[in-house]
Parts: C-alpha cells; structure tokens; sequence
C-alpha cells in the first residue's frame, strides 16, 4: 500500500494559545504533517523554539529588525529557515503552492489579509480568526466558493456546530438553507466569563487582570476580555450566519458555565444534537486537521461522572450589552460588524492599558455605530477604509 504523502501546514500565529494547541497536536502525528511555515509578530525567541522543533522552510515576523533579530536566533542553531516579515510576507506563506493546509489563527483585523489570501488560493482553510468573517462575511465566502477551497471552523463553538450538522450540509461550501435539511435553530453556548454572578453595579470597577481570569479556558488578554464582556459570543453569532447560512433569528445564545457541550442544533422533528468534550483546544483543531477522520489530540476522555450537572440560561443584555450590539450589527448588514469589530479592538486595549473602565468598552462600540453609518462592503479596500474610520473614531472618544 502507498504511504500517504504528508500534509504540509502553515500557522498563522503560531506562538499565540491556539498556534501552540495546534503544534502539539501535529506533534503527536508526524506521519501525516509537515510545517510549512510558522509566523508571529513579536515573540521571536519562542518562535525561535519552535523553529528548531518543527524546522519549517519559512518564518514570518511582523517588521525588519525582528526578522533580522530571529534570523541571528536560527543561524546560531544552525537551522536553514527562510525568514521573512510584513503582510505581504503571511500572505505569500497562506497561499504559497507548497501548502495544502492554513491554520488561521491570527487575533483581530491583522489576520483578514493573509486568512483571504489562503481561500483565494483554494486552501484548506482552519479558520479561528474570527475577523475574516465577522468584517468581511461575503468577501471571505465568495472566495472559499469560487477558489473550491474547504473551510472548517476552529473556535470550539463552530467547531461543535459543524459536528451535529448532516454530514452533506457539512460539506457544501455553496449557499445553503440550514431549514432545507430539517434545521429550526443553532445554539451556540457560553461560558458567561468571570463576571456572570458578579452585581452588575461593580462591573464599572473590573481590572484588566480580573476580566483576563477566564474560570474555563486559557485564551490570550484580548480574546479573555471578549469573553467576559460577551463580545466574543456575538462575534460568533456574526461568523454562524456565515458559516452556517442562518439568520440572526435562527441563532441563540445560551450561558452553559461548565462548558462541556460546545454548541447544539435544533431540529424540526424537536431533536436537539450537542458536541461534548473537556474544554480544550486541541479537540476542535485535532477534528478539522483530519476532517473526515479522527485522530488523537492529547485531550483526555470527558467524565460525564465528574462533571454531575450541566446548567443553562439565558444572557442578560444588561450585564453583556456587548452581545446585544453584535445582534443589531448582524441584522444591519453592510459594514455595521466591520465597525463593530474595530471599535471593539480599540476599546478593549484601551481598557487593559488602563486608559478606560471595563463598562466604557459597550459605551464605546455603542457611540461608534451610532456615528459611523453602514454602508454596502464590495471590496478589501472599502473594508479597511471603514475599519481605520471606525478605529480612528474609537480613539477621538476616548482621547
């Protein structure tokens, strides 16, 4: 029988919480992957680590003098790497022809370019990145349709949701009505965070390393902030309209603090389908790694014993207003979650540099919606010119 050929992979962000998940599980397989590249922006002795463990043929860094920093770190352990740096450097290592597989893993806006250029190419495309759908939903998804590239989501929740659809559905990268086979509602859980039973009138109080203690997952600051502001489920929300090909009226939060069941699908004969596994990382990107088969991710077995009860409710729009903004963008359209998302990257590095309170990031994205009206996105750079207005806007407030 003839051995497969190995997949080769490229890791946007590799030195951030799910570029390293994804390394160990391609660690636990090398008969099947290669890395192809690994890129960060600043973390150049990790990256130099990982480097010399993965020996990829290329290394992207974020400017010229970390690049000329890590070359020095790669020549010193005798390793043959091509580094290099810049946008146009992750875009070339997502799309290059000797990469079969694009793990999307850049946080914010910075990921959008080279996460476009890897469905462009007709990548298999590993998408944890949620700003190449939440900005730019029919741009990213035209490009997925037109190149034939194949799309698997990577945050846990997606990742769950794609599990309990029909298997067809799952891999019909067209447009698609999720109530054409049998679909009457998406579920997508929530942890609520680490305020969800903290009095609402204290959250103005919230330090950054407060809001950053996330009780089920370790996630980098940014994301951690999202999660406890629930921001980070209403990005979901916008990335299952596009995923999935369902309306915001199909799509409903449901706050499960343990959070074993990942997400669920509703049917129209009252069958409910759920995801369930410890809260790791290494699940989801282990599944869309081998998609349609299974390998093994270092995450043990979950104990349904252990966990004795599961709970559920529904999020409070007072205490996560953030949630209800990213509901009102979706239904808007155009490029109303294009500011959504750059007024929220703003606000929140603001709050964990100290220059705002925690109930200022809402406030924040609120006024900017409020003054920025939306406006119909036809190409990359009418969406970044909303995204650097919207980001401009956000900081004339605060200053």
């Amino acid at each position: 029988m003839q051995k497969a050929s190995l997949q080769n992979i490229t890791i946007l962000g590799s030195t951030g919480s799910i570029g390293v998940s994804t390394l160990d599980v391609l660690a636990r397989h090398p008969e099947r992957y290669a890395v192809y590249a690994l890129t960060a922006y600043s973390h150049i002795t990790r990256l130099a680590e990982q480097c010399e463990k993965f020996q990829p043929q290329v290394a992207v860094v974020g400017t010229s003098e970390s690049a000329a920093q890590l070359s020095l770190l790669l020549q010193a352990k005798g390793l043959k790497t091509q580094v290099t740096y810049g946008e146009q450097a992750l875009c070339d290592v997502a799309s290059a022809a000797a990469c079969d597989t694009v793990m999307a893993a850049i946080v914010g806006a910075a990921g959008l370019a080279p996460s476009l250029a890897a469905a462009r190419a007709g990548k298999k495309i590993l998408l944890a990145n949620k700003e190449a759908l939440v900005m730019s939903g029919q741009l990213f998804i035209d490009a997925v349709r037109s190149s034939g590239a194949t799309l698997l989501p990577i945050d846990s929740e997606h990742n769950a949701i794609f599990q309990c659809l029909p298997h067809a559905y799952q891999r019909d990268q067209k447009q698609r009505d999720p109530r054409a086979v049998g679909v009457e509602k998406i579920l997508l859980t929530a942890s609520g965070g680490p305020f969800l039973h903290r009095a609402v009138e204290t959250l103005d109080a919230v330090t950054p390393d407060e809001a950053v203690a996330h009780p089920n997952w370790v996630m980098g600051r940014k994301i951690s902030v999202d999660s406890a502001t629930m921001m980070n489920k209403g990005l979901e929300v916008i990335e299952a309209h596009w995923l999935f090909g369902a309306a915001a009226s199909q799509i409903e939060v449901v706050i499960h603090p343990q959070s074993v069941i990942h997400s669920m699908v509703s049917y129209v004969d009252g069958s409910v389908l759920a995801q369930l596994g410890n809260p790791d990382m290494r699940t989801p990107i282990a599944h869309a790694l081998a998609y349609p088969e299974r390998i093994a991710s270092g995450v043990p077995a979950l104990d349904l014993t252990v966990i004795g009860q599961l709970q559920f409710t529904r999020p409070d729009f007072l205490r996560f207003p953030c949630l209800k903004l990213a509901y009102d963008a979706l239904i808007a359209g155009g490029s109303a979650a294009t500011i959504l998302n750059a007024a929220n990257e703003i606000a929140v590095q603001a709050f964990l540099d100290g220059k705002i309170g925690f109930r200022m990031i809402d406030q924040l994205i609120a006024r900017t919606m409020d003054k920025i009206s939306s406006c119909s996105i036809t190409d990359i750079d009418a969406l970044l010119e909303q995204d650097q207005f919207a980001r401009l806007t956000v900081r004339s407030f605060i200053s």
